[in-house]
């Protein structure tokens, strides 16, 4: 199954364009990034089978282990320059220059607030998450209590929202920007502050997403997708995000800023 979810992505960024043109030219970029993710999850995959890299105990404590990483890193670049935009093209050709891999080591270091500030950053981040979401799935959670706002894996912050069928009703879960662990959350409370006043939480659809909403805070003035799966089971949430474009602008109209961009940096 673990395999698997690559393709699902793939799929999913697929069957979401032809829905979508106004979403396409993102979603077929996003199917190519997913290609070289799988590859660079495989290729960590194989070291660790093999032996070649220690025992994983807790995500939050791995060091980044440049010994592993940094010879794709010119490999991954290569393809980047084939496909990407021009912004995208010339970061690649600078990250050419990087051979001690200081961009990805300030990347793994501020993990738990990413932000991206150019299209390094976010080639440093799409470069690392395959590596995150490997320690994740193989690695032991640490313990946690209440309601996290961030992973209980590797403390970042969350990239969408997923309502998973429970019962008669959903399930309220986080998905991580950077290693893709879920963790249960509540449903009427803002990831991003905490906030419990249902009159301050607000919530947005659209008829061309039924099974996608921005919830919002009116408090802290932070939104995040989500992506319902009781609606729409074929929805992969890390994609669908993705695709819902149209959402995006309107939180920013009303003034809401997101409370953590996607591995596209949008």
């Amino acid at each position: 199954m673990i395999r698997s979810k690559w393709e699902q992505r793939i799929r999913r960024a697929d069957e979401l364009a032809a829905a979508h043109p106004f979403a396409a030219e993102v979603l077929q970029f996003y199917k190519r990034i997913a290609g070289l993710q799988k590859g660079l999850y495989s290729h960590v995959e194989g070291a660790y089978a093999r032996g070649a890299s220690k025992r994983i105990s807790s995500l939050r404590q791995e060091e980044l282990n440049l010994g592993l990483l940094l010879p794709k890193f010119p490999e991954f670049l290569s393809e980047i320059e084939t496909f990407a935009t021009p912004p995208f093209v010339e970061a690649a050709r600078r990250l050419r220059t990087d051979r001690e891999g200081r961009a990805l080591f300030s990347c793994w270091q501020n993990a738990t607030d990413f932000t991206p500030t150019g299209p390094e950053s976010v080639l440093a981040w799409i470069f690392l998450q395959p590596y995150a979401e490997f320690l994740a799935d193989q690695g032991e959670r640490a313990p946690g209590s209440g309601a996290p706002t961030v992973c209980p894996s590797c403390s970042a912050k969350p990239v969408v929202g997923v309502l998973r069928p429970e019962g008669d009703g959903g399930k309220r879960f986080l998905t991580c920007s950077l290693c893709s662990t879920e963790w249960p959350f509540g449903r009427i409370l803002c990831p991003a502050c905490g906030e419990e006043n249902v009159e301050k939480l607000a919530v947005y659809t659209a008829s061309q997403f039924p099974h996608v909403r921005v919830e919002a805070c009116d408090t802290c003035r932070r939104y995040i997708k989500t992506v319902d799966l009781t609606k729409n089971g074929h929805a992969v949430p890390l994609v669908d995000e993705l695709a819902t474009i149209p959402l995006n602008l309107w939180a920013e109209e009303h003034q809401y800023t997101k409370l953590q961009p996607n591995l596209l940096g949008i």
